[in-house]
């Protein structure tokens, strides 16, 4: 069949290219996502809710699930998709961090049924949702007592085929008493969990008195996993002023004697089971730890347990105080209590937050009075039109009868008893039985009790004093009706045992060995006495080796001009059959970096001498290499303007130096002919001249250089030309110490 003219095949042109600033394309793309998630996702509002948060329970709450049975969770996830359209899993993980099966917070909103995993625990994964259950927990009437009264804003939903709450108006500062965390765009929230009969009575202190110490009333923080909080109250001052800070929490435990195992019940909020357990299995392997046996996970229905069985005759306070150190069984928790106000992230204090949550709130009930005050208003208006055809029913009856056409009714009855077109509507509605004198009375006598609360309604909405009143009445309610005792325990830094990792380090004799390989051993007196023959790689020697405690400092200098400081506790004791560690990978160092020398720092009194090939000499106090922090890196360990030929420490004054050049000259000097220079990287002071393109081959010490006549090359000053090697001294004549 032959193609018509049109049917030609189409073709695609590709579209030209917009030269567009890179500022223009963020301000256009990226600022509206960041915005975005700042706003209505990551960041919670003054009613301690994130929109994913607010959304499904609203929903829940739509769905009748207040009052009423669970319902599998699959059906709330679908039906949350109705008003949040971010997909099936990320609802059902929002949900399960609600759940009381969950323990993730200290008021849970989901009553839940099934397995919902544990906040405490990373690989306990909760079932899919066709296999859970939930309802709202009965807690939530807290958040929805005012959600038809008006209370606050409706907005329409992402399709505009529903509305929803813009907040949720919580009778308490939900805000403080659940824990929440998000990550935004440039910023992040982090608040701790409060206890609500805390912060329920901290609240209404503060309504009373905005002065009032809140720290009198809301010591700490407190979370559902419980531990222990290593209390600061300058620290934590700092924290409910700014709104930023840090605290420590660490596990509760026991020491069962019979047994000679500890058990961890407790953990801090911000880590989990196999986090801790993964951790000491990994400084048991190191041999950081050796008083640990075993350790297993026990947990099950009856809560958390990490069973630790104990060598014999470990001490359990001692090894518990340094698992506390290295592991998180205490672990740091960081306060960022970012918030949006009005649309806008602010980092408030505990004072601030209450300042906004008690404005919002009194906003919030003032709304839900004049929503009452409407309603009875509206009442009355219509009881007053019922009471006037009390005077006549009758008539009332009389006009409706004779009235041919329905829609004739209300008017008739508006001009035959003066009444407006609802009270006509009102009273055209009443049941044929209830046409009667003692209906009609009983409802018209409500007219005064209506009038007295609608005076007293009207002054409420005209008083703030009396709003917060009633905000105080809500709040003591709240603090009756649901009891929550405190879960996480105070406690004072100074009651607290630090680990002090010098203390635990054993301490005996070693010998140690550094080869031009850049291997290093650290062997005991009694092992290199039982085999002397190193084990080295096939052209490898050993370049420097000396006599220390385990406990003492090491610094590793290195070709990249870096120094590595260590602790000799860090390695493992060795044997000299075996190669030792390979330093460039123990110590982390960069690619192709080596250690060219070690030295013993002491108490970082001592000097060093540095020869370098130009012939200069520096020397410098050790006190260059102490730090106040524990770094174990430090750069510019010495001058890179030229090639060290070799380094000297121990030296003092009258320690003598020979260096040898390529003109076949020698020179000794006295270390004290070297200025002490402050800096490491000095470049130091020419101790011998050289011509040409001669240069420095080696250094050692005098009683090293293996010279027939040691006064024939020693100088007064420097710097010196050195004097020519004797024929005895030559390199091919002159005797090595090997």
């Amino acid at each position: 069949m032959a193609k018509k003219k049109n049917d030609q095949p189409k073709i695609y042109k590709e579209h030209a290219s917009i030269d567009q600033r890179i500022t223009d394309t963020l301000r256009e793309n990226y600022m509206p996502y960041a915005m975005s998630v700042i706003v209505s996702r990551a960041i919670p509002e003054i009613d301690g809710f994130k929109p994913s948060h607010r959304k499904l329970l609203y929903t829940m709450y739509k769905m009748g699930l207040l009052n009423g049975n669970r319902t599998k969770s699959a059906n709330i996830v679908g039906a949350t998709m109705k008003l949040n359209p971010h997909g099936d899993s990320a609802i059902y993980e929002t949900m399960v961090r609600l759940t009381r099966g969950n323990e993730a917070l200290l008021t849970p909103f989901i009553d839940s049924k099934g397995n919902f995993g544990k906040v405490y625990s990373r690989d306990m994964a909760y079932a899919a949702p066709r296999y859970t259950e939930a309802k709202l927990d009965a807690f939530c009437g807290e958040l929805f007592r005012d959600i038809d009264a008006d209370a606050v804003d409706f907005a329409d939903n992402y399709d505009g085929t529903q509305k929803e709450p813009v907040l949720l108006p919580t009778t308490f500062p939900n805000i403080l008493v659940s824990a929440n965390t998000g990550i935004a765009v440039g910023m992040a929230s982090s608040f701790c969990g409060f206890n609500l009969e805390e912060t329920c009575r901290t609240a209404i202190e503060y309504i009373k008195n905005p002065a009032h110490d809140l720290l009198s009333t809301l010591p700490a923080p407190d979370f559902t996993t419980g531990g222990e909080l290593i209390y600061d109250e300058r620290e934590m001052r700092a924290i409910y002023e700014t709104g930023r800070g840090s605290f420590k929490v660490r596990a509760k435990w026991e020491l069962l004697r019979k047994e000679n195992l500890i058990e961890v019940t407790e953990l801090p909020y911000t880590t989990t089971i196999e986090a801790v357990i993964d951790k000491v299995a990994e400084l048991v392997k190191a041999g950081k730890i050796r008083e640990i046996a075993d350790i297993r996970d026990e947990t099950d229905l009856s809560g958390l347990k990490i069973a630790i069985d104990l060598k014999r005759g470990a001490d359990a306070d001692k090894l518990m105080a340094k698992l506390m150190k290295m592991t998180p069984l205490m672990d740091s928790f960081s306060c960022n209590f970012n918030v949006l106000i009005g649309g806008m992230p602010r980092v408030l204090g505990v004072r601030a937050v209450l300042e906004e949550w008690t404005a919002w709130r009194t906003e919030c009930v003032r709304r839900r009075v004049f929503f009452d005050l409407t309603k009875k208003k509206e009442k009355l208006h219509l009881l007053h039109g019922l009471a006037k055809i009390l005077l006549d029913i009758d008539k009332a009856i009389r006009i409706i009868r004779e009235t041919e056409e329905d829609a004739e009714v209300i008017p008739n009855l508006m001009i035959g008893f003066g009444i407006d077109q609802l009270q006509a509507e009102y009273i055209a509605d009443i049941r044929l039985r209830n046409i009667n004198k003692e209906y009609i009375l009983k409802r018209t006598q409500e007219t005064e009790a209506l009038e007295k609360e609608i005076g007293r309604l009207g002054e409420i909405v005209k008083s703030d004093a009396k709003i917060r009143g009633i905000i105080i009445k809500e709040l003591e309610q709240i603090i009756k009706k649901y009891p929550a005792p405190r879960r996480t325990r105070l406690v004072t830094a100074e009651a607290v045992s630090v680990f002090d990792e010098e203390e635990h380090i054993e301490d005996y004799p070693v010998l140690l060995f550094l080869t031009r390989e850049g291997y290093f051993k650290k062997i005991t007196p009694q092992s290199w006495r039982m085999s002397q023959e190193h084990k080295l790689k096939e052209g490898d020697a050993v370049c420097w080796q000396a006599e220390a405690t385990n406990k003492a400092e090491i610094i590793f200098l290195t070709t990249a001009h870096q120094a590595y400081k260590a602790r000799l506790s860090d390695f493992d004791d060795s044997k000299a059959s075996v190669l030792g560690d390979y330093l460039p990978q123990k110590l982390g160092m960069d690619e192709g970096e080596a250690p060219v020398y070690a030295l013993l720092p002491g108490d970082y009194k001592g000097n060093m001498v540095i020869v370098f090939q130009n012939g200069k000499s520096a020397r410098f106090s050790l006190e260059s290499f102490e730090t106040k922090t524990n770094r174990r890196r430090l750069t510019g360990a010495y001058s890179d303007k030229s090639p060290a030929v070799a380094f000297f420490h121990p030296v003092d004054e009258q320690t003598e130096l020979t260096l040898f050049s390529t003109a076949n000259r020698a020179l000794t000097f006295r270390a004290g002919m070297l200025d002490i220079k402050a800096s490491r990287a000095t470049q130091g002071v020419q101790a011998m001249v050289l011509r040409g393109k001669h240069t420095i081959t080696r250094a050692v010490r005098m009683e090293d250089a293996g010279l027939t006549d040691n006064g024939r090359y020693r100088c007064r000053a420097i710097p010196s030309i050195g004097a020519l090697l004797s024929e005895e001294d030559l390199p091919d004549k002159q005797m090595t110490l090997d």
